[in-house]
C-alpha cells in the first residue's frame, strides 16, 4: 500500500513540475504549455503522462493561469492525502511490531 502512495506522490511531483514550468513561462511569447494527466498502471501504481498542448498560433504565451493555479491546489491536496496515508501506515506497522516484540 505504501508503494501506491509513493507512486502517487512521484506522479504528482511531475505534475507540479510541469505546472510550475507553465506558470514560469506565462510571459514568454509563443510559449505552448505542457499538459499532464495522471493514469493508473496495471499494477495499481500511478504515472504522470506529459504532452504539449495544441498550439493556437498565438504570439503570446498560451498558459492559462486560472487552470494552472487551481491545478496546484488539487496537486497539493493529493500530496497531503498521500503523506497522511503513509504516516498512518507507518504508525500501524510500528504498533504491530511493538505488539509482537
Amino acid at each position: 500500500m505504501i508503494s501506491s502512495n509513493v507512486s502517487s506522490l512521484m506522479s504528482n511531483q511531475t505534475y507540479m513540475n510541469n505546472n510550475a514550468h507553465n506558470v514560469a513561462n506565462v510571459n514568454t511569447d509563443g510559449f505552448v504549455p505542457r499538459n499532464t494527466t495522471i493514469s493508473e498502471t496495471q499494477n495499481g501504481a500511478t504515472k504522470a503522462n506529459t504532452s504539449m498542448a495544441t498550439s493556437n498560433g498565438s504570439e503570446k504565451s498560451q498558459t492559462d493561469l486560472s487552470k494552472e493555479l487551481t491545478d496546484q491546489v488539487t496537486i497539493e491536496k493529493v500530496a497531503q492525502s498521500n503523506v497522511q496515508a503513509i504516516r498512518t501506515q507507518d504508525e500501524m506497522l510500528g504498533s504491530l511490531l511493538d505488539i509482537r516484540g
